[in-house]
């Protein structure tokens, strides 16, 4: 019978256009990781003497502000089942876990005064458990988890913002940085400004367009910059560490490859998305990317704000002090969008003043054919990963890149090949970038598990194990992804022909999950891909 199983598998994946017979290896030093944050997978929100963090506050204040009204209290259970987290990396073959942590579970007020031992505690065991089984730390030390005691002293726009997270920093490195060796000071500082304090999006949820979110990236910047430099001075020397910072972007495809204006518009979106973090640390000279610094200033003149521009301006010193403050460029990016020019008349209807009115560009997915996901934001375009790659190794003058996030979500269940398509044809497009030149020295896949996905609640999944959040013990049960993903970590390759099925046990879970009104085939969340289960349950039955 097993004849027969095969073929089957090799003909449907041939029919999704995946180059079955075709393997691709990396180099045999690749980091291979996986990854979660603190607020999507710990719950024990108010366990021990931890703070409340403004993702807290929100889900709290505001569950009409998510999805499915859920919140972060008890999530994934991670704060108690982390045991299993660390076995569950292990099973993956990953090299390394990319992690973060809460800053109000190790400083509940956001200040030295008052450092939570359980806090500490916490995240120590996790390390050493890690360790124990030679997969090494990968520590985000804010991805997005203030204090909402901070928060009410505004948050990253007060410059008061930089010497406290100087202050966490420096307790995280004395604590862990004798066995943690890769850092990451900040995780998608865009989001952290634009989503949290520009529009009514992530927590703080200012929706405030236009003046807020860049005081944030000015205060991100210094900040981040005086914590590499703090650990470059004090620990470096003697931990022997690496400390970077990761940004993200969805590639900007232009609507007309043929029309100049949008190849403007997309070379535009990225010095706005990825330069104006990327730019300051990276670049040659330093500070803000030209367009920027030229728009910004130009549209507050014509907008009543005098002479002084809604974008803040670095001394020269801050120049040089933020300039080279990493030692790798993280990146996190999900799918593309095509982009034209907004133009002079506002044809995106963008609020007046406000970061996207600044960058002058139009985003939309409409008309493409690329595969959808569980998510309406992202769709599965590979080419755009490989020419943001590019994009980074050309405009920053190759330096080593870290892709620190990419996966997609769907909307539940095991029998996951659209996430192994959507694996096997991203990490593609990395190796083609690196055979064309980019440095890219690891792959960190997101994520580990199911888990709290922000405004989207609990309706979205990205990882390659499923959590039964219905259980006390928040059970996880791999997904058909999560064994092609350690096969992949395990032999440096991707395999195309390899697609594994559920065993029993698996399919009982499986089978269990599947709609009350339709329990022998349906699609797969929002992608519109092929459903396994029907093909999983005939053969189940054949092997029978």
């Amino acid at each position: 019978m097993l004849k027969f199983i095969l073929p089957v598998f090799v003909v449907i994946a041939s029919c999704l256009g995946s180059p079955v017979s075709q393997t691709r290896r990396f180099p045999s030093d690749f980091l291979w990781g996986v990854g979660s944050s603190s607020y999507q997978i710990e719950g024990g929100w108010n366990a021990d003497d931890k703070g409340e963090s403004i993702w807290d506050f929100l889900t709290h204040t505001h569950p009409e502000k998510i999805a499915d009204q859920s919140n972060g209290d008890i999530s994934a259970d991670s704060y108690h089942q982390w045991k299993r987290d660390v076995q569950m990396v292990k099973e993956l073959h990953a090299s390394t876990y990319r992690f973060s942590l809460s800053w109000p579970r190790i400083m509940p007020g956001g200040y030295m005064n008052h450092v939570s031992t359980a806090g500490i505690k916490y995240y120590s065991n996790l390390i050493d458990e890690l360790l124990r089984y030679n997969i090494t730390p990968m520590v985000t030390i804010y991805h997005w988890e203030l204090p909402q005691r901070l928060q009410e002293l505004g948050g990253w726009t007060n410059p008061e913002i930089i010497p406290l997270f100087k202050d966490y920093a420096r307790l995280v490195m004395e604590m862990y940085g004798d066995r943690v060796k890769i850092w990451t000071t900040i995780n998608e500082p865009w989001h952290v400004c634009e989503h949290g304090y520009g529009v009514d999006y992530m927590a703080p949820s200012y929706n405030y367009p236009g003046i807020p979110a860049y005081l944030c990236g000015h205060n991100l910047l210094k900040a981040h910059a005086e914590v590499v430099h703090m650990y470059r001075e004090l620990f470096q020397p003697r931990q022997g560490g690496r400390i970077g910072i990761t940004l993200d972007t969805s590639w900007p495809e232009p609507k007309d490859h043929n029309s100049a204006e949008d190849r403007e518009a997309s070379e535009r979106a990225m010095q706005f998305y990825v330069g104006w973090f990327g730019h300051p640390i990276f670049s040659k000279h330093g500070n803000y990317p030209k367009v920027m610094i030229d728009r910004i200033r130009s549209l507050s003149k014509e907008q009543g704000f005098g002479s002084r521009s809604r974008l803040p301006e670095f001394t020269h010193e801050e120049i040089l002090r933020i300039r080279g403050t990493s030692d790798f460029f993280g990146i996190n990016s999900y799918t593309s969008n095509l982009v034209i020019s907004n133009g002079h008349n506002n044809t995106g209807k963008f609020p007046v003043p406000s970061f996207n009115h600044d960058m002058g560009v139009v985003e939309s997915q409409e008309g493409v054919d690329w595969p959808g996901s569980g998510s309406v934001w992202l769709k599965v375009y590979p080419k755009g990963m490989y020419n943001l790659l590019m994009w980074i190794h050309r405009e920053y003058n190759a330096p080593e890149i870290m892709v620190t996030e990419n996966g997609v979500s769907d909307r539940g269940g095991l029998e996951d090949y659209a996430r192994v398509d959507y694996y096997n044809h991203y990490l593609s497009a990395v190796l083609d970038a690196m055979e064309d030149g980019a440095n890219i020295s690891g792959y960190f896949a997101w994520s580990l598990m199911d888990s709290y996905e922000w405004k989207a609640g609990f309706s979205e999944k990205f990882g390659l194990y499923h959590v039964d959040f219905n259980s006390p013990e928040r059970t996880r049960t791999p997904k058909i992804s999560a064994r092609v993903f350690a096969n992949i970590c395990k032999t440096n390759t991707i395999d195309w022909s390899y697609r594994p099925k559920l065993d029993e046990e698996q399919q009982l879970v499986a089978m269990a999950q599947l709609p009350a009104e339709n329990p022998v085939a349906r699609t797969s969340g929002a992608s519109g891909a092929i459903s396994w289960s029907l093909t999983a349950l005939l053969l189940l039955a054949l092997v029978r």
